[in-house]
């Protein structure tokens, strides 16, 4: 068992922890840090084609590669706890094709972030960390808005009413592939 869920089993969190939030623009030096904390967080779905790790890593580097990568990574005691990471997307790509109905013209007329993954260890769910790695993915971007989806389903809606929380507003929907759910396409201002 690694250090951090030692520490988070002996001490539950009913406060926002400590944390320490990295950014990082390139994928190699975190590529293990977010895939055993993807492993921790998509547990219970691990044996579904699409959360599988191994389909995870695969997304994973594809999205390292293409414009505008970014990941906040949140740490407690040098062990990664959370993650967000997305990067840019403009009119015509997959991520807009997929999404019905199309999206409004304000919404693809120019670059907007796509936030491809978000993610918090059990232990440190409902304490501000997500929220806190969110904010700080954004706040270095100059996007006017940013896109995520979402699994209706997910947290029996809970996830999808937090986002709406945060700002977010349903526009459509997406299935990026076969394997997927259908997901909910939200978008928020980045201002």
């Amino acid at each position: 068992m690694d250090r951090a869920r030692r520490h988070l089993e002996d001490h539950r969190m009913t406060t926002a922890p400590t944390i320490e939030l990295r950014t990082f623009t390139t994928l190699g030096p975190i590529r293990g840090d977010l895939l055993d904390v993807y492993a921790d967080v998509r547990a219970p779905l691990l044996h579904l084609p699409n959360y599988a790790v191994t389909t995870f890593g695969e997304r994973l580097d594809r999205h390292g590669t293409e414009p505008g990568f970014v990941a906040v990574l949140a740490y407690t005691d040098d062990e990664p706890v959370g993650y967000a990471y997305g990067n840019t997307i403009e009119r015509g790509d997959r991520y807009w094709q997929r999404t019905t109905p199309e999206p409004a013209e304000k919404y693809t007329e120019r670059p907007t972030l796509a936030m491809k993954e978000i993610g918090v260890r059990l232990a440190w769910r409902k304490t501000g960390t997500a929220r806190r790695i969110h904010d700080a993915l954004l706040a270095a971007r100059q996007e006017p808005y940013v896109t995520l989806m979402v699994n209706p389903a997910a947290g029996d809606g809970k996830v999808h009413a937090l986002y709406r929380s945060w700002g977010y507003q349903d526009i459509g929907q997406s299935q990026p592939s076969p394997a997927s759910p259908s997901l909910t396409v939200m978008v928020h201002a980045n201002s």
